[in-house]
């Protein structure tokens, strides 16, 4: 499967999986930059491809970001090498310490408000509680760093709003299937009007994947997850 974006003169590869937000940040960025890619789907709840495990021997896992031959693993570090090898439509700052509060925020949406949500929807019941509540304040945290922006980039989404896509599409279905209310305009009103302003916009609208699949994909794993977890 190929997205057709104009032609550049450099082979392009993204290994990914389609309800992954984590492959999709990548196309994203390809995207608002405008370089043309070939997108290959991998099997990776069941048969992963041996050119994937060639790709990424160190965790197997997608994405793997192919530059004329060279792989790049990991989705963060994959967007900042497509920023410096791709200088238009810029995600991230040129300001030394802009930069590195993006790589901070991208960082902990990573390592914080990911594994806090997906605990709180798929973790024991006897801890869901608890893990609500830290995935809340997780959010809120996030929400600070909009500071009053229409994008945690300023007027254009940047690094950080890419990253944060997960929290953008993925987080407002999957709290209504686990039946847990972590991101509301009522609890978070900046986060809230910044996922309607992340959607909204045509280049990531058209990346999305469709809304019904997610939710039939999440609704059996969330189902799977509570059931291995009952006593």
């Amino acid at each position: 499967m190929k997205a057709v974006l104009g032609t550049m003169g450099d082979e392009v590869k993204v290994f990914g999986f389609w309800a992954s937000p984590f492959s999709r940040r990548v196309e994203l960025a390809l995207r608002f930059k405008g370089v043309p890619y070939e997108y290959i789907e991998e099997d990776i709840l069941g048969n992963k491809s041996p050119l994937l495990l060639h790709y990424n021997p160190v965790h197997k896992k997608i994405p793997v970001f192919l530059h004329n031959g060279k792989p790049i693993a990991e989705s963060l570090v994959i967007l900042e090498y497509i920023d410096d090898t791709w200088k238009s439509n810029p995600i991230l700052p040129h300001d030394p310490y802009d930069r590195a509060m993006a790589r901070f925020w991208a960082n902990f949406i990573d390592d914080k408000c990911f594994p806090a949500f997906m605990k709180a929807v798929m973790g024991p019941e006897n801890e869901r509680e608890k893990a609500v509540e830290e995935a809340g304040d997780c959010l809120k945290t996030l929400e600070s760093a909009l500071n009053g922006k229409r994008f945690f980039g300023g007027d254009a989404i940047g690094m950080v709003d890419i990253a944060a896509n997960f929290i953008g599409f993925w987080v407002r279905i999957i709290q209504e299937i686990a039946g847990v209310e972590l991101l509301s305009a009522d609890k978070l009103p900046a986060l809230f009007k910044w996922t309607d302003e992340f959607v909204s916009c045509s280049v990531v609208k058209e990346s999305l994947p469709p809304q019904d699949k997610i939710s039939a994909a999440f609704k059996a794993r969330i189902d799977q997850a509570q059931t291995n977890t009952r006593p």
